[in-house]
């Protein structure tokens, strides 16, 4: 059986795991040339900061300072993620490979908040990681649209376009 996390120690990992992902939005965006891909990892990275700040609003320990304070605090450039996606800038890859980078992000997130929810006992513990997982799944939906769109597939949004022509 995984360890047992208290509501504390959630948050903590929670808080920690939406700024890493917060971050690398940011950092995605920066760089973009697709407009409206772009707009998709600015929203991403903004929905990420709210995330931040709901699970910092419930969050009692003092680690992380004020929560204006954290989030302008330095990017982890020791994250895996974040070191790929920086490899990826380098060798001019885009954003096509940003959006791979994320949707493998966002899958190890959902697996992650998963495996953890399914040994905790706590109901406001397991009610931290179900919402992660729920939203961290949305995220993955968007980016995969998105990323289909970029690549030239068809995708959800454009079924109404094909099935009408």
């Amino acid at each position: 059986m995984g360890k047992e996390y208290s509501v504390q120690e959630a948050l903590k990992l929670a808080i920690k795991a939406e700024k890493d992902s917060m971050d690398f939005y940011v950092r995605a965006a920066s760089v973009a040339k697709n407009e409206r891909a772009k707009k998709v990892l600015e929203l991403l990275a903004s929905e990420e900061a709210a995330h931040v700040k709901h699970f910092f609003d419930h969050y009692k320990g003092t680690e992380f300072g004020d929560l204006q304070s954290f989030m302008a605090s330095p990017v982890d450039t020791k994250n895996p993620t974040y070191m790929k996606l920086e490899k990826a800038i380098s060798e001019e890859m885009g954003e096509q490979k940003a959006m791979e980078l994320a949707l493998q992000e966002e899958k190890a997130c959902i697996s992650q908040y998963t495996q953890l929810a399914a040994g905790v006992v706590d109901p406001m513990v397991k009610a931290i990681f179900a919402r992660v997982v729920k939203e961290t799944e949305g995220h993955f939906a968007l980016i995969e649209a998105e990323y289909a769109h970029i690549m030239g597939m068809v995708n959800d949004s454009d079924v109404d376009t094909y099935v009408r022509e």
